[in-house]
């Protein structure tokens, strides 16, 4: 089982502003077809970004999936052959812990810079980056040192 969700309204409010009519506007991710492998996520609002220049986006969503998946966001290729756009982590790594987490209800957010020399303005519900779940494996001697998540970083 997996998918994607809102994050609450109140959430929303906390995190971005509290302008109900772009929270009800988010889209949930979806592929373009049954043989791709990317969620696509889409952009809430309007951005420019010029070179050198980063910008931390909130999507709205949250995530599930099991405990033994992980949920890997990557920059779409359109982005970063088009625009020079990378993520700033290169890889968003999301963990199934981090869903409905205490601190911010798993709310996905990306970061982004623009490595090119030109500015970039990208458009309200433009897909920017993609979700692809992956099933991952432990090692023989794997101990976790926790129980629970202690940060949302």
């Amino acid at each position: 089982m997996r998918d994607f969700e809102k994050i609450s309204f109140e959430q929303f409010k906390k995190d971005v502003n509290e302008n109900e009519k772009i929270y009800n506007k988010i889209k949930i991710p979806q592929r373009d077809s049954e043989d791709t492998a990317g969620y696509d996520i889409y952009l809430l609002s309007d951005i420019e970004i010029k070179p050198n220049e980063i910008l931390k986006i909130p999507t709205g969503l949250k995530c599930y999936f099991e405990k033994d998946e992980v949920l890997l966001l990557v920059v779409r290729s359109s982005m970063g052959f088009k625009y020079n756009i990378r993520l700033c982590n290169q890889v968003g790594v999301i963990d199934s812990d981090y869903y409905n987490n205490k601190d911010n209800e798993g709310h996905i957010w990306i970061k982004i810079q623009n490595e090119g020399k030109e500015t970039v303005k990208i458009r309200t519900g433009e897909a920017i980056v993609q979700g692809l779940f992956f099933k991952y494996l432990t090692t023989d001697s794997d101990k976790t040192l926790n129980l629970t998540r202690q940060s949302n970083y």
